[in-house]
């Protein structure tokens, strides 16, 4: 997910992807403790994703 793809969105897309996206982040934790997750940089990629669409949300104001 590119910045430039969030930019024209409106903000209750955006809300509604960070939700998706802040649980999507807590079950990956969640699977990392109970060692059950394979592909750790999905870790990494979820929380850039989270920070790009917090930063596209407070650009929407």
């Amino acid at each position: 997910m590119k910045y430039s793809d969030l930019a024209d969105k409106s903000t209750a897309e955006l809300q509604a992807m960070l939700k998706a996206r802040k649980t999507e982040l807590f079950t990956l934790k969640i699977k990392k403790q109970m060692m059950q997750l394979q592909n750790t940089s999905e870790l990494r990629i979820a929380k850039k994703d989270v920070a790009r669409i917090n930063t596209a949300l407070s650009a929407a104001k």
